[in-house]
């Protein structure tokens, strides 16, 4: 056997074993069903109430919910059932007004109690627990219940007892807290071993049910004892609205909730760019003095001032017309002279040559003049100003 044939046998035997082992993990490969659970739905972590009305909808009610009490002019209060579920520390008095009349007018009201009665200032932080005269208390506070009573099996469920029934409905309240009720205006209640934790009473036309918590109807508790039972037989021929905030958290609270100390760094980021802005570059600027200028200062700014602005030639005009002004008050007639014969005046009553006279009276070119004879002809027309 020749070289290549010796090469090609380690590469046949790593195919075979490849091959047997595929066999192998094949045969004894078998396949089974299994489930995963992705947990709630978007759906269902927005709604927490979400199971609940799918449980109503398929007792045949019809079930909505809403953010705020603004869909209440909307609601017949005929066979209507109002639910409120959610945070009403926010209710006003003109709506609390709006639900109870709603409420007289035939609705179905059913909220939950969230505040504690104070005895000291006789009022409680919930406005329409109070309207309804019923007070809330902690459980702990009761008396122990009678030796007949404590022999309850079930004294954590909330026991409601109805007609022409031998065993009650049980229900999962929140054992922690009582309702009270002072004026004895309840017709339908439910106690669990120790403490109350829902009352029924009648307001005009309609009825109000008020129940120390709602979590009995949340999932996943909504599927324990006979709660869902309980919430079809308080809602029971009437369609239902469920009033809870079901707004999602905005982007700003989802950014301070996930990512705080990247907006802090931002923050600071933002801050130090600003500061670095602002930051002066170079020396101060010493203020100016506040001593007066000399009047030759200030002779000397207009005429830098008026130089930049008119040019050269507007000030030697100037001066040339303030010269002819003076001579026409020494000599009368000096403009009907021809201009020999004004040089002649001229010479005499300033004691100047003519030629230095031609030379500062006549006519200037148009180009700039020299720093220095621009100079010399205001000192020659300085000098015969003088001299008149």
């Amino acid at each position: 056997m020749n070289r290549r044939g010796w090469l090609l046998i380690p590469g046949v035997l790593i195919a075979v074993l490849l091959v047997a082992l595929s066999v192998y993990l094949y045969i004894k490969a078998t396949p089974y069903p299994a489930e995963i659970d992705h947990g709630p739905s978007p759906e269902a972590q927005a709604n927490p109430y979400l199971a609940a009305e799918h449980f109503l909808r398929k007792q045949g009610l019809t079930v909505s919910h809403a953010n705020s009490l603004d869909v209440l002019p909307s609601l017949e209060p005929h066979q209507h059932s109002l639910l409120l579920l959610g945070d009403r520390y926010n209710m006003t008095p003109r709506q609390i007004d709006q639900v109870m009349n709603w409420t007289r007018a035939g609705g179905r009201l059913l909220f939950v109690a969230q505040s504690l009665w104070d005895e000291k200032t006789g009022q409680s932080n919930d406005l329409l627990l109070d309207r309804v005269q019923l007070h809330q208390s902690l459980s702990k506070d009761l008396k122990d219940p009678p030796a007949d009573v404590a022999s309850d099996p079930f004294p954590k469920l909330t026991k409601l007892y109805l007609e022409n029934e031998d065993t009650p409905a049980y229900a999962s309240f929140d054992t922690a807290f009582h309702l009270e009720d002072p004026k004895n205006r309840a017709q339908v209640w439910a106690n669990s071993g120790k403490a109350t934790h829902m009352m029924q009473l009648n307001h005009g036309l309609g009825s109000i049910i008020v129940v120390t918590d709602a979590d009995l109807w949340k999932t996943p508790a909504i599927d324990q004892y006979d709660n869902a039972w309980l919430l079809w037989y308080l809602t029971a021929d009437t369609d239902v609205t469920l009033l809870f905030n079901t707004d999602h958290d905005n982007l700003w609270t989802l950014l301070l909730r996930y990512f705080s100390q990247a907006l802090v760094a931002l923050i600071a980021l933002i801050g130090l760019g600003l500061w670095h802005v602002g930051m002066r570059h170079g020396p101060l600027q010493e203020p100016a003095p506040k001593a007066r200028r000399q009047l030759l200062e200030h002779l000397r700014a207009s005429a830098d001032f008026m130089l930049r602005r008119n040019g050269q030639h507007s000030l030697l005009q100037a001066l040339q017309q303030d010269i002819l002004r003076r001579i026409r008050r020494r000599h009368p007639g000096y403009d009907q002279l021809g201009v020999a014969e004004q040089w002649l005046v001229l010479s005499r009553l300033t004691g100047q040559s003519t030629r230095a006279i031609s030379q500062a009276m006549g006519p200037r070119p148009k180009q700039r003049l020299s720093s220095a004879e621009f100079s010399r002809q205001v000192a020659h027309l300085q000098t015969l100003r003088n001299a008149l």
